[in-house]
């Protein structure tokens, strides 16, 4: 269906027919119109040309910002000046915060003065805050109004809000009393004052909250929209469901970077500049390749015991490969728990001792396998020599050190650098295997010392 589209759309493009264009796009749903943008980015400017400048505003704001960016760069100035007024002021924040400070005052001097002042106050905010994504647009009542005054101030003001799903109730200075569904205020006595409608159970959010809480204040209570207030509970303005899944979307993207152990992308992978991906992987490389390179000096400090003993080298690979895979499994799965909201810094111990349980029994699988190979190779084999079960027990009770180690390490250092106010995604898989790679040597060896001291070394 959209190969076709795209087939028809070029005819339609090729017979210079505008007039037909524009009825052919104003029938599509916003989502087709977008593809056809993907498909062809250098008709992008005439799509939104073309388009009736409300379903141009719908597609504008569903588009990536390096989309958005080149259609500002080369969209006629009367149809630009349309555009940016009837954007919402969450999505021209998001506009305006992304591009730069000549850029954005150009378009600011596109708005009226009243929306001018209110889009600059929004970019006051700190770029990561709900401050950002939220939008002035809403309405709000008095608890004294009857129900019939606040339908007719709906009917009046609703057209402007970005929701009317939840009304706002208010007192005379603008503080936040309760909020409530409109489905209550439909179904109830015209003659009932608002007032009567509320419980004061409203869930607020602060205009100064990082993104990542307002993502989980969400998911916890099942909202379309949420108030934002300062910290005198003044309603500042309200955040809905649809900025929430973008910054969500945004958020496990940029954990998903962070944990593959490279920064987080700033534009899609292919729109990326090759210099530019170099720079967001090289410096998270050249850290980790630093980090290895303490493996080679924790063998160097066991030289002559490899020496005497060369067989050791041969489950080096195995060793570290099997501490390092336990500690990225553990990182992930706290790394997820906590961006669910299903541990805090405070369930540390909780976590610590559920790994030491399950490092344990995870190395005790691994350690037994390990030892079970030996013994196996044994039957049919000298490589392994007339002690070829110290060897086993090394490799074995080694292998339950490591996976218990990387177990604790993987799931502590996301809690820790949570504690220090770092991102815990920082923890990422590569970063927790080459800890583990380094310690997991010093570990294995150390085992070895114990158990062959006196017979191989």
């Amino acid at each position: 269906m959209e190969d076709l589209i795209v087939e028809e759309v070029v005819e339609l493009i090729a017979r210079e027919n505008d007039e037909e264009l524009k009825v052919y796009l104003d029938d599509l749903n916003i989502s087709d119109v977008e593809h056809l943008i993907d498909e062809l980015p250098q008709h992008a400017v005439k799509f939104i040309d073309t388009l009736a400048i409300k379903r141009a505003v719908n597609v504008f704001r569903i588009l990536d910002f390096p989309t958005q960016e080149r259609i500002i760069k080369k969209l006629s100035g009367d149809k630009l000046a349309e555009l940016i007024n009837l954007l919402p002021p969450d999505d021209r924040t998001a506009l305006f915060g992304e591009l730069k400070g000549d850029a954005v005052a150009k378009l600011i001097i596109l708005l009226p003065a009243k929306e001018r002042v209110a889009a600059l106050a929004l970019l006051g905010y700190k770029e990561d805050s709900v401050g950002r994504l939220m939008t002035p647009d809403y309405v709000a009542v008095k608890t004294d109004w009857t129900v019939s005054r606040v339908l007719e101030h709906i009917r009046r003001y609703g057209k402007n809000s970005e929701t009317i799903d939840v009304i706002y109730v208010i007192d005379k200075e603008g503080v936040l009393l309760d909020d409530i569904r409109i489905r209550e205020i439909l179904l109830a006595d015209p003659d009932l004052k608002i007032g009567s409608l509320t419980d004061n159970r409203s869930i607020a959010l602060n205009v100064n909250d990082p993104q990542e809480e307002a993502i989980n204040v969400f998911r916890m209570n099942n909202r379309v929209a949420l108030p934002v207030v300062d910290d005198a509970d003044v309603l500042l303005g309200i955040v809905t469901v649809d900025d929430i899944l973008w910054i969500a979307n945004e958020e496990y993207t940029e954990d998903m970077h962070k944990i593959g152990g490279t920064q987080a992308l700033d534009e899609p992978y292919l729109d990326m500049p090759i210099f530019g991906l170099f720079k967001k992987r090289i410096g998270w490389l050249v850290v980790l390749f630093l980090g290895e390179m303490l493996t080679a000096t924790a063998m160097a400090h066991f030289e002559a015991d490899i020496a005497k003993a060369v067989i050791l080298a041969m489950f080096v690979p195995l060793i570290i490969s099997s501490g390092g895979n336990s500690g990225s499994q553990a990182s992930s799965l706290i790394i997820q728990a906590m961006a669910l909201g299903e541990i805090t810094i405070g369930d540390w111990w909780r976590v610590m001792r559920r790994e030491l349980i399950s490092g344990l029994m995870l190395g005790l699988v691994l350690g037994t396998i390990g030892f079970l190979r030996i013994f196996t190779w044994s039957l049919f084999s000298d490589i392994y020599g007339p002690h070829w079960m110290l060897i086993g027990f090394t490799v074995g009770v080694a292998l339950v050190g490591v996976v218990l180690w990387g177990s604790l390490a993987g799931s502590m250092l996301p809690l820790l650098l949570k504690k220090l106010g770092a991102d815990p995604a920082t923890s990422s898989a590569p970063f927790v295997a080459t800890l583990v790679d380094v310690t997991g040597l010093i570990i294995y060896f150390s085992v070895a010392v114990l158990f062959l001291t006196g017979v191989l070394l």
